[in-house]
């Protein structure tokens, strides 16, 4: 699908809006966004710790009554238009922790969130926070709630649910001398009626996330990246300088299959910044360093990884300044789904790669061109460091990437040169920026993301220049025309 059949891109759907003026607090603010395999999930985490799971509308409403002619009709119809999503769950993944041997505050943010094939109903997830992984599995029970209660009068109140006259359909008959009731009807009148049953029994569905497995003490940097492998048994994880291989059913230990820490720290020239497996082959996968380099690497040549089998490296000449290696660090690769190209995020600028052609990217997307004059400044603030993620269409010929002033940049194949279509992701220009003295007090309610609006889309203001608001985080939707991407503590959806 190209970029001309995309221009129209409308506002979906907002979750955790916040009103102008509004102060947002550090534990709401989105630091990871995936989507499931089949785009009818939809994980978010926070620095909070939180994992929020939608799910999708229209592939999940099934009523227990038959639907008419014309309701189904409808369904058709509805199955044509883009998919929107509901508040499904939420769990504390991560908890704030100390490591007393390093003397070391371990935040409970989720850096990032990734979807693991399930063979039943139930839906598995990793996440992780600087140092441990967690799997998660989600699953749907039905709750029964009770409409109508009459405690027994020889049950105490703590089994009070057990003496509904459902139950003890002869409580009011006598007893023995033991105190306990003389059961005097016959069997039929042992067992609860329809009538009873209706008062009772108010069946719901929810859901609830349980800890499968705990991957911890491991990395010895803060995990920047985990990846699933396309056998559904294996995953990696990757910090600053190594890279480990878990099975998803073993937690007790972990192969090491990069080991980039030098034998001085001193000669420390480069970090791996982001790792991913390549989304068809198991045994090859690929990552990036703060060099600007992607490597990638054939797990069937070595136990120990080390040197990659090829090495993409934009070979272009450029003017270099103090800031050069800096904007070169490439934030984040993506394989698009054919797995012959990557796509990565450096400061600057949005690149395409043919894994075929390791001497210079085929597309090249200028993000942030016109901050180069002010390189200085974004040094002295540390806006410099800010890791900028990026998606790609399933046909691998659209990409998406987030820049200041909230706005979302979509791109096309073959328009390298282009501004592409730039879209802000804020339904109010007006809103307050986050203050940095605001504390990180925990909030015990749900997330800010389970209250979800509605709306059409607001006109854009010029926020080019806005610095304090920026759009960090998004993920495309893996069969439709559909962008997730996060500002602040809001969830934005669009589609084309």
């Amino acid at each position: 699908m190209s970029l001309s059949s995309l221009v129209d891109w409308k506002f979906s759907q907002v979750f955790g809006e916040r009103c102008p003026g509004e102060d947002i607090q550090d534990v709401d603010i989105i630091s990871a966004i995936e989507f499931d395999k089949s785009g009818d999930y939809l994980a978010v985490g926070d620095r909070g710790g939180r994992v929020v799971i939608f799910e999708r509308k229209d592939e999940k409403d099934t009523p227990s009554q038959p639907r008419s002619r014309y309701q189904l009709e409808q369904l058709d119809f509805i199955s044509t238009r883009h998919p929107e999503y509901r508040y499904k769950t939420e769990f504390q993944s991560h908890e704030p922790e100390f490591d007393y041997l390093k003397s070391l505050e371990i935040e409970e943010k989720i850096n990032k969130v990734r979807w693991c094939a399930a063979p039943n109903d139930s839906i598995l997830i990793l996440s992780t926070n600087d140092k441990t992984i967690k799997l998660w599995k989600v699953k749907d029970q039905k709750m029964k709630k009770i409409k109508e209660m009459n405690a027994h009068p020889f049950v105490c109140s703590e089994n009070s649910l057990l003496a509904e006259r459902s139950f003890t359909s002869g409580q009011d008959s006598p007893s023995l001398s033991n105190g306990l009731p003389a059961w005097t009807g016959t069997a039929k009148n042992m067992f609860p009626s329809q009538e009873i049953l209706n008062k009772i029994a108010n069946a719901e569905d929810t859901a609830y996330a349980r800890s499968r497995r705990v991957y911890a003490h491991a990395h010895d940097f803060n995990i920047n990246s985990i990846s699933n492998n396309s056998d559904g048994e294996t995953f990696i994880s990757a910090d600053d300088l190594r890279i480990n291989l878990w099975n998803l059913e073993i937690s007790s230990q972990c192969f090491n299959i990069i080991d980039m820490k030098p034998s001085s720290m001193e000669d420390l020239i480069e970090v791996i910044t982001s790792a991913t497996f390549h989304p068809i082959d198991c045994n090859l996968l690929a990552f990036s360093t703060s060099r600007g380099y992607i490597r990638l690497v054939d797990m069937r040549q070595s136990a120990l990884c080390d040197n990659g089998a090829r090495v993409l490296q934009d070979a272009e000449p450029g003017s270099k300044s103090l800031f050069t290696e800096i904007i070169a660090a490439i934030s984040d690769v993506k394989f698009a789904s054919d797995g012959r190209h990557i796509l990565s995020r450096d400061y600057m600028n949005l690149k395409l790669w043919d894994i075929r052609r390791d001497s210079s990217p085929v597309s090249v997307f200028k993000i942030h061109e016109h901050l180069r004059t002010k390189l200085c400044d974004l040094y002295n603030d540390d806006l410099i460091f800010d890791k900028f993620e990026c998606c790609l269409s399933r046909d691998g010929l659209n990409f998406a990437t987030g820049s200041y002033g909230n706005l979302l940049r979509i791109f096309s194949s073959g328009c390298g040169g282009e501004e592409g279509i730039t879209i802000e992701a804020s339904k109010t220009s007006n809103r307050k920026p986050l203050s940095r003295t605001i504390s990180r007090a925990r909030r015990s309610s749900l997330s800010n993301l389970t209250r979800g609006f509605y709306g059409q889309d607001k006109g854009d203001d010029d926020c080019f220049g806005d610095l304090s608001s920026k759009l960090l985080h998004l993920a495309w939707h893996p069969t439709t025309p559909l962008i997730a991407c996060a500002s602040g503590s809001s969830l934005f959806l669009y589609h084309a």
